[in-house]
C-alpha cells in the first residue's frame, strides 16, 4: 500500500490521515532508515501578516456595541456649485446654493453658511479669468439664495446660469450699524463604528494526545521547542491573531436588505459587519487611481490633495514591494543616480565615505516634499496568500499613506475631547468582561474537565471594531 513516498510527504495542518503524510517505509526491520531533521525547516519564514495596526495605532477598551466621535468641520465657508441667476453686469447679483454636500467633509447642508454684510469672492468654477467681489445684501436660508451688491462697476464679469464659486474673505460695515445678524454653528461630523465578534477553535481528541510524536520548531513570535498537538494549536492562534488584523482592515458594514443582513441559513452568523480601513478611507479619504505615483509630479499632486486636508507634517506610506521600488527608482532619477560615472553616483549615495566599489544601499526609507513622507514595505501587501495574490484593477491595492501621530476628537462615551490616535482599535470591555483577546479550553483531555467530550477544544474569540479618525487625511493607491 504506496500511499506516500519520501519524496512527496506533506505534513497536514490538522490531523487527518491523507497520502502525502502516512510514512510507507517506516520499519524496525530495515537498516537503512533515512536521516531525518529534528528542526522543522522554515520554508517560508515569517508566515505572518500582522503588525499594522500594533505600528501604526493603539488598542482601547469600549463597553457599548456602538462607538461614536466626533470630527471637526471647516473653519471657513466656500461653495463650489452656485448657479448665478443674473446677467452679465448686473450691480447686483443672484446665487443659488446648489452644493449637496458641504465640500471635503461628506455632511449634508442645512441651509447656507452666509450672512448680510459678509464679503465675498465669487469666480466662474470652470477655468476662467474673471472674478467678482462683492458684499452680501440678502439671504433666503430656506431657498439657499444670496444677492451680492459687486464693488466693481462693471457689475458680475459673467453670464447667467454661470456655474461659481463663492469664498466668504470677510465683512465690512458701516459707523454706528448694527452687528452682524444671526451666527454660525460650529460644524461638526459624526462618525461611527460597530464591533464584530471574530472567532476561531482547535480541537484535538483524546485518543491522539495520548500517541507522542515531537517536532522541534520556531515559531513566528519567536519560539522555540519541541511541540506535537500543540503545535496545530500555534498555528491556530497565529491565524487568529492576524485575523484580528485583516478583519480591522476589510470590513464592511452590511447593506440593508443584503444577502448578510437577511440570510437564515446559518443563524450563528453575523449580520451587520463593521466599517474597516479601507472602506473607511475609500468612502471619506483620498484615492488614488492608477497604479501608484512614479515621479516627483504624482506626488506634488498627493500634497496638494493634503494641503486641502489637515496638513499633517509626517506621514508613513505603507506599502508593496513594486509601489517601494517605484519610490526607491524616482528618487534616484532626482537626486542624480540616473547620470554616469563616479561624480554621480558619489553624489547620489551618501558623503560620508562613499565610494564606487562599496556596497550600495539601493533604497530610501523617506523623502520631504511639502511634507515627511516616511516608507515602509508592508507585508500584508506582499503575502501570496493575502493582497499579494490580488491581480485585479478593482481589487489591488498598492499601498495607503497614514498620518502621524494623533488627533483631538469628542469622544461620546467620555463626554469630552480627547487625544486618539488617528488610527486605533476599540475592543468590548468592562470590569467583570475583557473580549480583547479571550481564550480558554474545553473538553475532558489536555487536562479540561468541563464537558464528556473525549477531546480538547482550544477557543478563541475577540469583540472589537478599528476607528478611522480624520480619514480625510488619509490616501489609499490602488488599481
Amino acid at each position: 500500500m504506496a500511499l506516500g513516498t519520501l519524496n512527496n510527504l506533506q505534513p497536514s495542518p490538522q490531523q487527518v490521515p491523507t497520502a502525502t503524510n502516512y510514512i510507507t517505509n517506516f520499519n524496525f526491520l530495515n537498516q537503512y532508515l533515512p536521516d531525518t531533521y529534528e528542526k522543522e525547516f522554515e520554508r517560508f519564514g515569517n508566515r505572518s501578516v500582522s503588525a499594522f495596526l500594533r505600528m501604526v495605532g493603539a488598542e482601547m477598551p469600549s463597553n457599548s456595541d456602538l462607538v461614536k466621535w466626533s470630527e471637526q468641520g471647516r473653519l471657513h465657508t466656500k461653495y463650489t456649485n452656485v448657479a448665478a441667476g443674473s446677467a452679465i453686469s448686473s450691480n447686483i447679483g443672484t446665487f443659488t446654493v446648489n452644493d449637496t454636500l458641504i465640500p471635503s467633509t461628506g455632511g449634508t447642508v442645512n441651509g447656507i453658511a452666509i450672512r448680510k454684510g459678509q464679503t465675498v469672492m465669487l469666480t466662474p468654477t470652470a477655468t476662467s479669468s474673471v472674478v467678482n467681489k462683492g458684499i452680501v445684501v440678502a439671504v433666503n436660508p430656506t431657498a439657499k439664495t444670496f444677492d451680492v451688491a459687486f464693488y466693481e462697476s462693471t457689475g458680475q464679469a459673467f453670464a447667467v446660469s454661470t456655474t461659481c464659486t463663492v469664498m466668504v474673505y470677510g465683512s465690512e460695515f458701516k459707523k454706528g450699524a448694527n452687528g452682524m445678524i444671526g451666527s454660525l454653528e460650529a460644524e461638526s461630523i459624526f462618525k461611527d463604528n460597530s464591533p464584530i465578534i471574530i472567532k476561531d477553535k482547535y480541537a484535538v481528541n483524546g485518543s491522539d494526545m495520548a500517541q507522542i510524536g515531537w517536532v522541534e520548531v520556531t515559531t513566528e513570535n519567536g519560539a522555540t521547542g519541541f511541540l506535537w498537538y500543540l503545535k496545530s494549536e500555534h498555528e491556530t492562534r497565529l491565524r487568529f491573531e492576524d485575523y484580528l488584523e485583516t478583519a480591522m482592515l476589510e470590513a464592511v458594514p452590511a447593506d440593508s436588505g443584503s444577502g448578510v443582513a437577511t440570510q437564515t441559513t446559518y443563524t450563528d452568523a453575523g449580520t451587520k459587519g463593521s466599517k474597516g480601513v479601507f472602506y473607511a478611507v475609500n468612502a471619506d479619504g483620498n484615492v488614488w487611481s492608477g497604479g501608484y505615483p512614479t515621479n516627483m509630479a504624482d506626488f506634488d499632486t498627493i500634497v496638494a490633495a493634503l494641503d486641502k486636508q489637515g496638513a499633517i507634517e509626517e506621514n508613513v506610506l505603507f506599502v508593496n514591494r513594486k509601489f517601494s521600488f517605484a519610490i526607491d527608482d524616482f528618487l534616484a532619477q532626482v537626486s542624480g543616480y540616473a547620470g554616469s560615472g563616479a561624480a554621480a553616483n558619489a553624489a547620489s549615495f551618501g558623503l560620508f565615505e562613499n565610494d564606487m566599489n562599496m556596497a550600495l544601499n539601493l533604497g530610501f526609507s523617506g523623502f520631504r516634499r511639502g511634507y515627511d513622507f516616511y516608507k515602509s514595505d508592508w507585508k500584508y501587501l506582499n503575502d501570496v496568500t493575502m493582497r499579494g495574490g490580488l491581480t485585479s484593477t478593482g481589487a489591488a491595492i498598492n499601498g495607503m499613506l497614514v498620518p502621524a501621530g494623533s488627533t483631538t476628537v469628542y469622544d461620546q462615551v467620555l463626554g469630552k475631547n480627547a487625544k486618539r490616535p488617528f488610527l486605533h482599535v476599540r475592543y468590548r470591555a468592562s470590569e467583570t468582561e475583557d473580549r480583547r483577546y479571550k481564550t480558554w479550553i474545553t473538553g475532558s483531555a489536555g487536562g479540561a474537565q468541563t464537558s464528556d467530550l473525549d477531546a480538547m477544544e482550544v477557543h478563541f474569540l475577540s469583540e472589537r471594531c478599528v476607528c478611522v479618525l480624520g480619514a480625510n487625511n488619509f490616501v489609499v493607491f490602488k488599481g
